[in-house]
């Protein structure tokens, strides 16, 4: 059996709109992530890595 994803919450939830500011996640990720299958969660997590690369440049 496939190991599961990880969730890339690190407790220290910062929301802006519908993002959080430390995981990356939609808010509406974070919302589903217990009923998502792995391949969801692995895009969840791509994305959510592409937007805190996206938030670092912005702040640089």
């Amino acid at each position: 059996m496939a190991k599961d994803i990880e969730n890339p919450c690190i407790s220290v939830c910062q929301l802006s709109g519908d993002l959080c500011l430390s995981c990356g996640r939609s808010k509406e990720e974070i919302k589903k992530w217990k009923r998502m299958k792995r391949p969801e969660k692995m895009a969840a997590v791509q994305r959510a890595t592409q937007r805190l690369k996206g938030l670092q440049k912005k702040r640089s």
